[in-house]
């Protein structure tokens, strides 16, 4: 294939019009659905791995539609009726086939890069850590869509029929959702016994990706080298099944795609935990004194010192030689539904926190001191308002000699809020002082070891 025919096979053919077909809905989609998209440390335009997690994870839709758009590209010969007069000509079927594919590829390949350039300019603007880690899963994505689209033509060209790409489409489109929702999907339970599910080796087969709730966490190489050999497999496939011409040589060609698959799956990780890994360098801590954060939030960090060290100061006044001694940005990523895990002598946090993330200033100052003395134990992944909430504010108001409201919550919450904190705080002030740290200790008992409800302990209505 020279560079002639393929500028030829550009302006006559549909392929450009795959690319636009593939961008514009990727950026209406970013651009005008709100959700978590634009939210937080793992936003689209806030990290560089972020950036790629994110449009690897518009492929659940963008997979399916270039395999039908392949298919539409392949069908081309026969709606024109030429497939005879083009296999009586000297020329190799494979150069006719290879200018077809990589005039789509090119397409699709450009239209990926430009979303990610997109969000590439953006991410500039926000961080200070720059990497390479992220460049693989964004390659991968790219060979998702040509590898997919390669298909389309070789299944097209396999069976001739108008309902052929449509009914790819679809089929693929089933395919991923069956991937992310329930065949590359396995049930687990916590510890706690509660029932949860994590994704197996047969998901990585899928284009889509997990959503991440860390801008540090990536995809470990196992992963990344088993979908190539997928990806490479099933673009074999679809190459041969352009320029066969027999029921045998059709057969054979499914050789590759299938071997890829057998393959994949063997190098492919069978452990979650293997398969979304934590970036080492991603998550090295900074620190200024006894306040640190990752690198990938370095930028964060002048913001957070001074409110950081304040922090201390208080609950070393009040909590005595039993307050921790520095803060810093949690870097546990622990499955979904698991209990959290804290330290007594480490403030831990997480900027897309609640009541961290909109904090500034004095207001921050509180938020730390709060997630110092009940860091909360809702299941990792789930939401909920209740007992850590009302006692982190007795338990802060205990500190500061007067109840604070805390961010993270409307209004209507924070005066619910107030409303159960305030008599169990007012009882707790009228204690003598050695019973109120009394008090104080077993809710922090409590609260670190997630085993009680911190708030009874402070109203009294637990042993202490």
């Amino acid at each position: 294939m020279n560079g002639r025919v393929l500028r030829i096979e550009l302006r006559r053919s549909v392929a450009p019009w795959a690319g636009v077909v593939v961008l514009v809905p990727a950026l209406t989609f970013l651009y005008l659905l709100d959700g978590t998209w634009w939210s937080g440390t793992t936003a689209w335009t806030a990290q560089w791995t972020p950036l790629a997690m994110k449009t690897r994870s518009l492929l659940f839709y963008l997979w399916p539609l270039a395999i039908g758009l392949g298919a539409l590209q392949g069908l081309r010969d026969h709606r024109s009726k030429m497939s005879e007069l083009l296999t009586s000509t000297p020329r190799p079927a494979r150069h006719r086939a290879a200018a077809l594919a990589g005039a789509t590829a090119i397409t699709l390949a450009s239209a990926f890069a430009v979303l990610v350039l997109v969000g590439g300019v953006q991410v500039l603007g926000h961080t200070e850590y720059t990497h390479l880690g992220w460049l693989p899963i964004s390659l991968v994505g790219v060979l998702f869509l040509v590898a997919g689209a390669v298909l389309g033509m070789g299944a097209v060209r396999a069976l001739p029929s108008p309902l052929t790409p449509p009914a790819l489409a679809m089929g693929a489109f089933v395919f991923t959702a069956l991937m992310h929702m329930s065949l590359g999907r396995t049930e687990t339970s916590t510890a706690d016994g509660l029932t949860s599910t994590e994704p197996n080796r047969v998901s990585l087969l899928s284009p889509t990706l997990e959503d991440v709730r860390e801008a540090f966490v990536t995809l470990s190489a196992p992963v990344h080298v088993g979908q190539t050999i997928w990806l490479l497999g099933m673009a074999a496939t679809g190459f041969a099944l352009l320029v066969a011409a027999t029921p045998r040589a059709r057969l054979t060609a499914l050789t590759p795609v299938l071997a890829g698959a057998v393959i994949a799956l063997v190098v492919l990780p069978a452990d979650a935990r293997r398969m979304y890994v934590v970036d080492k360098a991603a998550s090295e801590l900074v620190c200024e004194g006894p306040v640190c954060v990752t690198k990938t939030q370095q930028a964060r960090l002048v913001d957070l010192a001074g409110p950081g060290k304040e922090a201390l100061r208080l609950l070393r006044g009040a909590l005595g030689d039993q307050a921790p001694d520095s803060v810093r940005e949690n870097t546990a990523v622990l499955p979904e539904g698991s209990t959290p895990r804290w330290s007594r002598g480490t403030v831990l946090f997480d900027f897309d926190d609640d009541l961290i993330a909109t904090a500034k200033g004095e207001e921050l100052t509180w938020a730390l001191i709060a997630k110092g003395m009940v860091p909360g134990c809702t299941p990792v992944g789930w939401s909920g308002l209740g007992g850590d909430e009302y006692a982190r504010t007795v338990a802060l108001g205990w500190v500061l000699g007067d109840l604070k409201p805390l961010g993270g919550t409307s209004a209507r919450m924070r005066g619910e809020v107030e409303a159960e904190a305030r008599p169990v705080w007012k009882e707790l002030k009228a204690l003598p002082r050695a019973e109120q740290l009394s008090r104080i200790n077993a809710m922090r008992a409590a609260a670190f070891s997630c085993k009680g409800d911190p708030f009874d302990v402070l109203s009294g209505g637990a042993s202490r």
